[in-house]
């Protein structure tokens, strides 16, 4: 266990966010929900990390970036939908190193580009759209062999920064709570699957004894909790480590009840959470992501699911530029 966790704490990452992003505790949510004799509730506020609008993918580029840079590389490709929180991270990480950024989005182009999409231009990213998802991955793999032919060294960052590296970067993160409240759980948003490995096994490694539950935002409990695994897999096999180290059987939890219509589709309970996280904390959640893994925490809280002595913490991903898209 010690020598993982020294492996995880040296994994090389560049500097976008040094300083810890805050904990705070939510005193107004639970009684507008009738919880006020329930659990004490946390809120872990990625959202407000230091670079580029915040967010957890500030984490994973961190690792992702300096592995880029490791291998020579002096182009990033990388891809996601129009209003990818990942892709504007990517396209900030790029214009702080001093590396082009090709970004692969689906959908249509937008005549005046808002959200993330405005942001992606103002970093100076160049954007190629494509039809669909399925389309992606072939036209990064294009491009990259297009930017060799030039010259270039390219580096594919898969969806989200979801690699084993992404997510031990992310990983490094739970040792800023490791001092502070202790949670007996940790919701947060999950997707790609990169968050929620990393926080699976930063918890494992750095003794933070909390069940993590990823609110997925569109995949199926169990295909997201598949990706999971596979990463967790890939990441003890980084760290030279059993897998049993990071993860002990049965630490991957999925809730898929707030999938709804999909990805990117608001529900009524997400639309709720994001009014209610708004108006009670002042707190901006996403519509995308942290609005359904809210609407999973308030569920639990109504449905009693945690009793009074546990310690709730949610860690906010990030994702604000999206509401304004």
């Amino acid at each position: 266990m010690a020598t993982a966790l020294a492996r995880l704490m040296s994994l090389p990452t560049v500097s976008l966010a040094p300083q810890p992003s805050p904990v705070e505790e939510l005193t107004r949510l639970p009684s507008a929900i009738g919880g006020a004799q329930g659990p004490r509730l946390f809120i872990k506020r990625d959202d407000l990390l230091s670079f580029a609008c915040g967010g957890n993918k500030v984490r994973k580029m961190q690792a992702v970036a300096a592995e880029a840079q490791a291998s020579g590389a002096d182009t990033l490709i990388t891809c996601g939908g129009v209003q990818s929180n990942h892709a504007r991270v990517t396209a900030a990480a790029g214009a702080v190193l001093g590396m082009k950024v090709v970004l692969v989005v689906n959908g249509p182009a937008q005549a005046s580009p808002t959200g993330n999409a405005r942001l992606d231009a103002l970093f100076g990213a160049e954007v190629r759209h494509v039809a669909n998802r399925d389309d992606r991955d072939p036209t990064m793999a294009a491009v990259a062999d297009e930017l060799r032919a030039v010259g270039r060294r390219p580096f594919i960052v898969p969806l989200g920064a979801s690699t084993a590296i992404g997510a031990l970067g992310f990983a490094k993160g739970v040792a800023e709570i490791a001092a502070g409240v202790k949670p007996t759980v940790i919701i947060h948003s999950s997707s790609s699957g990169g968050t929620q490995a990393g926080l699976i096994a930063g918890c494992a490694l750095v003794g933070v004894r909390a069940r993590v539950i990823g609110v997925s935002a569109d995949d199926s409990a169990a295909s997201l909790a598949q990706t999971v695994d596979a990463l967790l897999d890939e990441m003890a096999a980084k760290l030279g480590a059993k897998r049993e180290t990071i993860a002990v059987a049965g630490s991957i939890e999925v809730d898929d009840s707030q999938v709804g219509g999909g990805y990117g589709v608001p529900t009524p309970a997400s639309t709720e959470a994001l009014e209610l996280m708004a108006r009670r904390e002042g707190i901006l959640l996403d519509p995308v992501y942290t609005a359904k893994a809210m609407a999973g925490v308030i569920a639990r809280l109504r449905s009693q699911a945690f009793t009074s002595t546990d310690t709730i913490l949610f860690w906010h991903t990030g994702g604000q530029p999206g509401f304004f898209a």
